[in-house]
């Protein structure tokens, strides 16, 4: 069957279509994204501006029409913290149905930790026993930490890349000041978490999900993207607090030359850089694997399961748009959102 996967996050927004059958791995059909940083369109109330959400509603009606043109038999959509936690999300989630008719899940914290952590463990597989997943988007930072399919215990904090970007270092070339405020405020967040996580013991694995993780990897010297997903990237403590200290130094313009970091994700990756590393060395990881599979991937995943192993689920006709049957499609685990 052919599934399509559409993907309202904070930086991007992204269609994803993939052929699969029972017993076979997912193969990417085509994309279709467009830049969208639905962050930038937030008033001095946190509301989304109608500017915003024409340009949201343009792309799901172009995403719509692309996953009928290439005979898409069933069709999921789900958006993140840049909905969820806007003002005036809930009226923004019934404009875009009404505009588009595609019906948008708004996933919570706990939601995005627990089927980020399920795409990993299908990565890696269950010889990796206990893992212990980061997840930084644009709007907050998932940790999450298990040895079945579903993490034991998540967390989701509010320490996005373009969050904290937009809060505390809005400026080009930030002050030192302005990078050591930021950086005890990120080590104060992450206390309760890290300290919980910890009492778990030591993982077995330890991996790292999103662009801007894989962005930072990059940049320290793990394998471009065109070698495919197969190779293994590394992401090395040691090397990012190097790194971050040099990024403290550039310019957005200077940090988007950077490879592996496009030009809207280039004023991110400071503070991105820094919660990795406080979060890192919070939880004593010495590197976190990068994993190239994350939320979208553990939805798409899951949602195969839950039609093609259902005899009773028709493959296009049961489930409309949008929708994914979150009861349960998504066990509940042991998941704190703060």
């Amino acid at each position: 069957m052919r599934l399509g996967v559409l993907d309202i996050g904070s930086n991007t927004v992204h269609l994803l279509l993939v052929d699969a059958y029972p017993g076979a791995r997912p193969v990417p059909y085509a994309s279709h994204k467009r830049p969208l940083s639905l962050v930038r369109y937030l008033n001095e109330y946190g509301a989304i501006t109608e500017e915003g959400q024409n340009e949201l509603i343009s792309f799901i009606s172009e995403a719509a029409e692309f996953a009928r043109s290439h005979q898409v038999e069933d069709f999921m959509a789900f958006c993140t913290s840049a909905i969820r936690e806007s003002s005036n999300g809930h009226a923004v989630l019934e404009r875009v149905k009404n505009d588009t008719g595609v019906t948008l899940m708004e996933l919570s914290g706990e939601e995005e930790a627990g089927m980020t952590f399920y795409a990993v463990r299908r990565w890696f597989g269950w010889s990796s026993e206990s893992i212990l997943n980061l997840d930084m988007g644009g709007g907050s930072l998932e940790l999450a930490l298990g040895t079945d399919e579903f993490p034991q215990v998540a967390f989701s904090v509010p320490l996005g890349a373009g969050r904290l970007t937009r809060e505390w270092l809005p400026n080009d070339l930030p002050g030192i000041k302005e990078v050591r405020e930021l950086r005890n405020y990120v080590r104060d967040v992450l206390t309760d978490p890290t300290t919980e996580l910890r009492q778990y013991g030591k993982p077995t694995l330890a991996t790292a999900t999103s662009k801007t993780f894989r962005s930072l990897a990059r940049i320290t010297g793990a394998a471009p993207s065109t070698e495919g997903p197969y190779v293994k990237r590394v992401l090395h403590r040691d090397a990012l607090k190097i790194w971050t200290n040099r990024l403290t130094a550039m310019s957005w313009a200077e940090r988007s030359e950077l490879p592996g970091v496009s030009e809207i994700r280039a004023p991110q990756l400071l503070a991105g850089a820094i919660v990795a590393h406080e979060a890192m060395s919070a939880l004593k990881l010495k590197t976190v694997r990068i994993c190239p599979w994350a939320l979208r991937e553990g939805l798409m995943l899951r949602r195969f399961d839950h039609v093609m192993f259902d005899s009773t689920t028709p493959l296009s006709s049961s489930v409309g748009v949008g929708e994914v049957a979150l009861g349960s499609a998504i066990p509940q685990t042991a998941a704190t959102q703060h």
